[in-house]
C-alpha cells in the first residue's frame, strides 16, 4: 500500500529533520518545526556572537532586533512570503522564510507584478539623486564623530543613533534588490520569449559588471602595487626575503621614508574602502582599516604576478560586449531586437548595485556600527567590567546596557568566557545544511534559497558525498572548464598562500575576498547558489566556478589536482 503524503503548511513534505544527538536542535514551539530552516552560510558562516544575533542580524528577530525582512515582504506585497525569521541553533544562524497565506498570495501577485516594473525602470535614479547621497552622509557622520571625547553614556545615545541607520540602510538594501532582481528577471524573460530557451552560459557572461566598488577596491591595490614597482628601494622592502610576513613589511614601511609616504596613501585607501572584515555580517572581525596586514600582503601578491588592473578590465569588458553582439545578432525580428536590447541595457545599469550595496552596506554599514560597540567596550574595560573592548560582543544588547549602568549586575566577565568556549565548540561541530521540514514549497518554489544558497539541490547534497569520492556535484557558477592545483583558503588571513595560477576551494567568498580573484583560475565552493557572490566575482574575471559542493573543504586537500566544469558543475578529484 502506498504511503500517504504529507502537506504542511499547504505543501507536500519532501523530508524532514528534527535534530540527533550529534546537532540537536531546539525547537521552540510546533510551529516552528514545520518551517525548512537553511543554515545561512552565506552570510555566518562561523559561530555567531551574541551581540549580532541580538542585535544587528540581517533576518527577522525578536525585540530590539531588526525586522527589515519583514519590511520587505510588506513594502512590495511580495506573493513568496511575509517574514524571514532567523534561529541560533547550536550557536550557528538557520534562517527560514515564512509562507504567505495561498489565497492572499493570489491577490497579492497582480500587484506585485505591477509595482516591480516601476522599481526596475526608476531605481537607479531614486539611488544616485535620493539613497545614496543619504547613505554616505550617514556613514560620514559616524566616521566624524569625535569618539576620544565623548562618555560612555553619549557613546549609549550614539549606538541608538548608529541602530536607526543600520535599519534604514537595510530597508534601502531591500529596495535595491528586489528592484535589481526585476532588472534581469525581465531580460531573462524577453530572452526567453525571443529565443525560446535559456542559455544559462550565455547570460551569466552578459550579467556582469565593469564598474563598480569591486573594481574600485581592486584598481586602488594595483595603484599602490605600480608605485612599489617603481621604487627600487620600496620593490627592496616587499621582495627581500622572500620568507617575509606582511607584519615584517609593515614595520619596515614605517622605517623609511618611502615607506611612510606609501603608508599615508595606503591609509587614505583604507579610509575609503577599508570598511570589511573576513565576514561582513558580523561585528567580532576586525576591518583592514583596523588592520591594513592584509592589504600589504595583497600588494606584494600583485608585485610579484605583476598584476595589470586595467588588462583584467578590458578583458572582462571585451567578453561581455562579445556575448552581448553575438546575443543580439542573432535577432531576426526588429521589433524582438529592440526589445531585448531595452531589457539587456537596463540589466546591465543594474548590474554594478550588487557590489557597490555590498560597499555601503554590508560591509560599510556593520563596520560603523563595530566602531561604535569597539568605543563602549573601551569604556566598559576602562571601568574594569570586562577585560578586552572586543568582549562586549560576547554580550547582548540588553545585558550591555544593564551592565554599564549597573556594573555589580552580573559578573560580565564570567559570562564572557563562558560564550567565547561555546563559540569555540560549536566550531568543532559537524554541520548539517538544514533543519525542519522540507516542503515542495520551500525547496522548489521559495526563490532566494535556490538563487542565493543553492537549493533544491542542497536538500540531499550531503548524503550523497562520500569522504574519498572522485567528483563532487555543486552548481555551475560560472562557466569553463580548468584543470590545477588546488589551494584550500579558511580565510583572507591565509591570501598569501595562494599562488597565481591556483584553483581556489573554501567555504565561501564575500566582499573582502575580492582581492584574491585576479591571482586564481578557478573557484570551488562548499556553500552558495548561482546568484551568491563566488559566481558574480567569478564570471566577472572569467574564471570557472563550482558553487554549492558542500563538502569540497573537507574532501579536497590542498595539493590536490583538480578538474573544475563551471558549466556542469562538477568538481573531478584527479590526483592527490
Amino acid at each position: 500500500m502506498a504511503e500517504k503524503e504529507e502537506y504542511v503548511l499547504g505543501s507536500k513534505v519532501l523530508d524532514r529533520f528534527l535534530g540527533d544527538d550529534k546537532f540537536p536542535v531546539k525547537w521552540k514551539d510546533e510551529d516552528e518545526k514545520k518551517l525548512l530552516w537553511w543554515y545561512d552560510d552565506l552570510h555566518v558562516p562561523r559561530p555567531v556572537s551574541p551581540m549580532y544575533a541580538d542585535f544587528c542580524g540581517w533576518w527577522d528577530g525578536e525585540p530590539p532586533m531588526s525586522r527589515c525582512c519583514e519590511y520587505m515582504y510588506r513594502r512590495f506585497w511580495a506573493p513568496f512570503g511575509t517574514q524571514w525569521p532567523g534561529k541560533i541553533v547550536n550557536s550557528y544562524v538557520f534562517t527560514t522564510v515564512v509562507p504567505r497565506d495561498p489565497e492572499e498570495a493570489k491577490r497579492a501577485g497582480p500587484y506585485y507584478n505591477m509595482i516591480m516594473p516601476v522599481y526596475a525602470a526608476n531605481f537607479l535614479k531614486w539611488w544616485q539623486e535620493r539613497y545614496l547621497p543619504e547613505v554616505e552622509n550617514n556613514l560620514a557622520y559616524l566616521d566624524r564623530y569625535p569618539y576620544d571625547k565623548t562618555s560612555l553614556e553619549e557613546l549609549l545615545w550614539l549606538l541608538e543613533e548608529a541602530f536607526d541607520i543600520f535599519e534604514r540602510h537595510w530597508k534601502l538594501h531591500w529596495i535595491l534588490n528586489l528592484a535589481q532582481f526585476q532588472a534581469f528577471l525581465q531580460f531573462k524573460a524577453v530572452y526567453q520569449q525571443v529565443f525560446g530557451k535559456m542559455d544559462e552560459d550565455e547570460v551569466g557572461r552578459i550579467l556582469i559588471s565593469i564598474k563598480d566598488k569591486n573594481w574600485e577596491t581592486i584598481e586602488g591595490i594595483w595603484k599602490l602595487k605600480e608605485r612599489v614597482k617603481a621604487n627600487r628601494a620600496l620593490r627592496k622592502i616587499f621582495e627581500e626575503p622572500k620568507e617575509k610576513t606582511g607584519g615584517t613589511i609593515l614595520e619596515d614601511l614605517e622605517r623609511s621614508e618611502g615607506g611612510k609616504t606609501l603608508l599615508r596613501d595606503l591609509k587614505k585607501y583604507l579610509d575609503r574602502y577599508g570598511h570589511k572584515s573576513i565576514f561582513a555580517h558580523e561585528l567580532i572581525y576586525p576591518t583592514w582599516r583596523e588592520y591594513p596586514v592584509p592589504a600589504i600582503e595583497l600588494i606584494r601578491t600583485y608585485l610579484a604576478m605583476d598584476y595589470d588592473y586595467p588588462k583584467d578590465v578590458k578583458r572582462c569588458k571585451d567578453g561581455r560586449d562579445k556575448a552581448v553582439k553575438g546575443m543580439v545578432s542573432r535577432v531576426q525580428k526588429a521589433e524582438d531586437k529592440r526589445k531585448l536590447e531595452e531589457a539587456v541595457n537596463l540589466a546591465l545599469r543594474m548590474a554594478p548595485l550588487t557590489p557597490d550595496h555590498h560597499f555601503y552596506f554590508d560591509q560599510g554599514t556593520h563596520a560603523r556600527v563595530r566602531r561604535v560597540f569597539q568605543e563602549i567596550g573601551k569604556r566598559l574595560k576602562d571601568r574594569g567590567i570586562i577585560n578586552d573592548p572586543e568582549d562586549i560582543f560576547y554580550l547582548k544588547y540588553n545585558e550591555m546596557r544593564e551592565i554599564a549602568s549597573n556594573p555589580k549586575a552580573f559578573d560580565a566577565k564570567a559570562k564572557v568566557s563562558a560564550r567565547r568556549k561555546e563559540n569555540e565548540d560549536a566550531a568543532k561541530l559537524t554541520l548539517v545544511d538544514w533543519v525542519g521540514t522540507a516542503t515542495q514549497w520551500a525547496v522548489y518554489e521559495e526563490p532566494y534559497k535556490q538563487g542565493l544558497w543553492g537549493f533544491p539541490e542542497k536538500l540531499d547534497r550531503r548524503k550523497k558525498a562520500v569522504r574519498g569520492a572522485k567528483e563532487l556535484k555543486g552548481l555551475g557558477g560560472s562557466p569553463g572548464v580548468v584543470q590545477g592545483t588546488a589551494r584550500v583558503v579558511r580565510s583572507p588571513d591565509e591570501f598569501d598562500q595562494v599562488q597565481p595560477g591556483d584553483i581556489m576551494v573554501c567555504r565561501l567568498t564575500n566582499p573582502a575576498w575580492i582581492n584574491v580573484f585576479p591571482k586564481i583560475k578557478g573557484l570551488v565552493t562548499d556553500a552558495g547558489g548561482i546568484l551568491a557572490h563566488p559566481a558574480i566575482v567569478s564570471r566577472e574575471f572569467g574564471i570557472p566556478c563550482v558553487v554549492g559542493t558542500s563538502v569540497a573543504t573537507e574532501v579536497i586537500k590542498t595539493g590536490d589536482t583538480i578538474k573544475v566544469d563551471g558549466t556542469k558543475g562538477i568538481v573531478e578529484l584527479i590526483a592527490k
